[in-house]
């Protein structure tokens, strides 16, 4: 049920379309008892609205004035910049994708007709391209943002690295940062007594605990998790050249990936030099640079070519096992 203050608003709003309504009409597009339009009416009146009734069978109320065409709380381009960021928020994954679509629905809804066709023409003139998040991450990013705003601990279950092992934990979330696609949570881990960042679809399970934590007033989600994922400094003596070459669109998106664009320490036409951790060479860099194939040339490390090499034996003969199934006679599958 709406408040009076929303009920006035809306009323406040709708009548902004220049349009003649009745008490009726407007009880029942706001779902209200027409008492309580009548006294959301008189409030308005008493705080200046010049609203005006006529009555009769064309009778009903309207706005005077300018005051019909000025705007109410947001002018065309803030109405345009909501439009928009809504756009953004829903495509990356918001988690209160509902609320915001309510939002933006009663904005149009209480806009006047050439309002309302601007919006339109905004709205779907941008577009954003993003995996979307299933259900479940949805309501895991719910949780979290209840859990911060409440300071209630959670207890996680996380799947991690590769293999998948799920480690069950007590977590006290600080933040939630949206970064290059993916959901992160930061904050304090119980089991390691550290503060950690995890990312939210590894998340297989959360549930609210009785325990309950205070958030450090400077704590920044943001810079936590910038720290962790990337190194300190290029200079440190523990990172490894990576020195590669191959088609400039190529390493265009080298540069704007979120470990490759922060290591970047010299580029040429052609050329690019990097500083990365020895321990991401042997994990997930290989993976992400094999799809680009005989497109891209690494120069150094070996280590690092050997790695390449070794992984795509590993696909080349996976593969020529099933296509060696493929082909077997079927009166030689006993």
């Amino acid at each position: 049920m709406m408040s009076k203050a929303d009920n006035m608003l809306s009323i406040l709003w709708m009548l902004r379309s220049g349009k003649k309504m009745t008490a009726q009409q407007l009880s029942d597009e706001l779902e209200i008892h027409v008492r309580t339009v009548y006294r959301c009416i008189d409030s308005l009146c008493a705080s200046g609205a010049p609203i005006i009734a006529d009555s009769g069978p064309n009778g009903g109320f309207q706005i005077m004035g300018e005051f019909a065409e000025s705007p109410l709380l947001f002018d065309t381009e803030e109405q345009k910049a909501l439009v928009h960021a809504s756009v953004f928020a829903k495509e990356a994954g918001y988690p209160f994708t509902d609320a915001l679509n309510r939002a933006i629905d009663k904005l149009k809804r209480y806009t006047n007709e050439k309002q309302l066709h601007q919006l339109e023409r905004h709205s779907s003139g941008i577009s954003v391209l993003h995996p979307p998040i299933d259900g479940q991450q949805k309501s895991f990013l719910q949780m979290l943002e209840g859990a911060i705003a409440s300071g209630q601990t959670l207890k996680m279950n996380y799947a991690k690295g590769r293999d998948g092992t799920v480690i069950t934990r007590d977590f006290d979330p600080y933040g939630i940062v949206h970064w290059k696609g993916q959901w992160y949570t930061v904050g304090y881990c119980r089991l390691r007594r550290e503060m950690r960042n995890f990312r939210v679809d590894r998340i297989t399970q959360l549930e609210l605990t009785d325990q309950h934590f205070e958030r450090p007033e400077d704590f920044s989600a943001k810079g936590v998790l910038l720290n962790q994922l990337l190194p300190d400094t290029l200079l440190d003596d523990s990172l490894v050249t990576v020195r590669v070459q191959g088609h400039e669109h190529v390493l265009n998106e080298l540069r704007q990936h979120w470990l490759f664009g922060h290591a970047l320490t010299d580029q040429s036409p052609g050329e690019a030099v990097f500083r990365l951790e020895p321990s991401s060479l042997q994990a997930f860099v290989p993976y992400f640079l094999l799809p680009y194939g005989k497109a891209l040339t690494i120069l150094e490390p070996d280590m690092l070519v050997m790695k390449m090499a070794e992984v795509s034996a590993g696909i080349a003969e996976h593969y020529r096992n099933m296509l060696s199934k493929s082909i077997t006679p079927k009166g030689d599958r006993q």
